[in-house]
């Protein structure tokens, strides 16, 4: 390996994808345990490398020089090997500030609560400083060493959280480090984790109505800065809007016969992204089709089929995915989309809309009327973006486009 990553497990990463849009070389990743680090820093064979969780920390000894910000945080995370000496330094710093700064997060006179203590709790208690927070307090599990425990933790008023611990990282995507509930002046929730693009942390602080961003920039940020080092060379092609939505799931939600597969597979070719229809992947986990369901079984038991599926399929990225037309109807089955998704609804008036034999719920015309009634405003609720789709297939699919370059450009 020449430039890559190490870290104990790397399955979450996107920091080959990062590195191949930012910088012309081979990056790779490896995943080395405990036993193997001094092994591989002894031989040396790479010219520069990234370093992950849970080795920010391991590696200082092995380094010939160590810059002086990351001396001062105690953790590294860029290691270059320069005529075989290996110098270290600290990129997330820069990645963790570029991401305050880019969401207008203030950290100025605040008290700010950072989750963890490893390497990068480190890194953000350093950007927090120099950001002249009023209070920082860090948090563990043990409450040991100058932390506070997590029910301590409670009691502080709290207006900015950064959580810096792998807690709802991919692929344990719905686990929440700590209950936001407890703090009545937060103002901000930053997350470092990137996968996926919105933690369970961060929708729970955008359902209270706080700012609240997920890591991906300051992957990003990070990255680029690393490149430099490893290159001698400043890297100037800002590429993060392309990664960001190579990366983000379309996810179409509407009523029955609104158009969400049809749209959806021309989509997914013009985007070159992956289709999932989830009715479809319901069908094949059942083995029979979804009116068969229904009159066998009940619709309660197909609803907990329909989340099962949505959960497994919103973990990926980089899909086009239509729904079915109820699956709005479950919290958690929103929630789940939103993790990795930006939530389009096509609104396709009543009188356009078909009545057909396949559809349990909409066998006649009155029934989808009920339907639309009784679901069009939480299609509104939930989407992030709405499509006029009164128009023929092509004039339906143009307005989803540039409906979603508005969106990606006002971002």
């Amino acid at each position: 390996m020449k430039y890559g990553l190490i870290g104990e497990k790397l399955g979450h990463s996107f920091s080959k994808t990062v590195h191949s849009k930012i910088a012309d070389y081979n990056y790779e990743l490896l995943e080395i345990g405990k036993e193997e680090i001094d092994s591989f820093f002894k031989k040396r064979d790479f010219l520069g490398i990234n370093v992950t969780i849970p080795y920010k920390q391991t590696v200082m000894p092995y380094l010939d020089f160590i810059s002086d910000e990351a001396k001062s945080i105690g953790a590294v995370n860029t290691v270059v090997n320069k005529n075989g000496k290996l110098y270290g330094y600290n990129t997330d710093f820069f990645g963790l500030k570029a991401l305050i700064e880019k969401n207008n997060v203030e950290i100025l006179g605040k008290t700010v609560l950072i989750l963890g203590s490893g390497g990068t709790s480190k890194t953000a208690n350093a950007v927090c400083k120099s950001m002249s927070a009023k209070e920082i307090y860090t948090v563990s599990r043990s409450g040991e060493n100058g932390t506070v425990s997590y029910d301590a933790a409670k009691k502080i008023k709290a207006e900015v959280i950064i959580n810096t611990t792998p807690s709802g990282m991919y692929p344990k995507n719905y686990e929440t480090p700590i209950d936001l509930s407890a703090f009545e002046n937060l103002q901000a929730v930053v997350d470092v984790v990137y996968n996926p693009l919105k933690t369970a942390l961060v929708l729970s602080a955008e359902k209270r109505g706080i700012k609240a961003v997920g890591g991906l920039y300051m992957l990003y940020i990070q990255a680029v800065k690393a490149a430099d080092l490893f290159l001698e060379k400043e890297i100037t092609n800002n590429v993060f809007s392309k990664i960001f939505s190579e990366k983000q799931n379309l996810v179409l939600i509407g009523m029955p016969s609104s158009g969400k597969t049809t749209l959806g597979k021309i989509l997914s070719q013009e985007l070159k992204k992956e289709f999932v229809d989830t009715d479809a992947e319901i069908v094949k986990k059942a083995q029979m089709p979804i009116a068969e369901i229904f009159e066998r079984f009940s619709e309660e038991y197909f609803r907990a089929l329909e989340t099962q599926v949505i959960k497994e399929v919103s973990q990926r990225q980089g899909l086009v995915i239509a729904t079915g037309g109820g699956a709005v109807l479950r919290q958690e089955n929103i929630d789940a989309l939103k993790q990795n998704g930006k939530v389009i609804f096509i609104d396709r008036p009543l009188s356009q809309l078909l009545v057909t034999d396949d559809r349990p719920l909409s066998k006649t015309y009155k029934h989808v009327e009920q339907l639309y009634n009784q679901r069009y405003d939480i299609y509104n609720a939930v989407c992030d973006l709405k499509i006029n789709a009164d128009g023929d297939i092509n004039t339906n699919l143009k307005r989803i486009k540039e409906g979603i370059l508005n969106e990606n450009f006002s971002n």
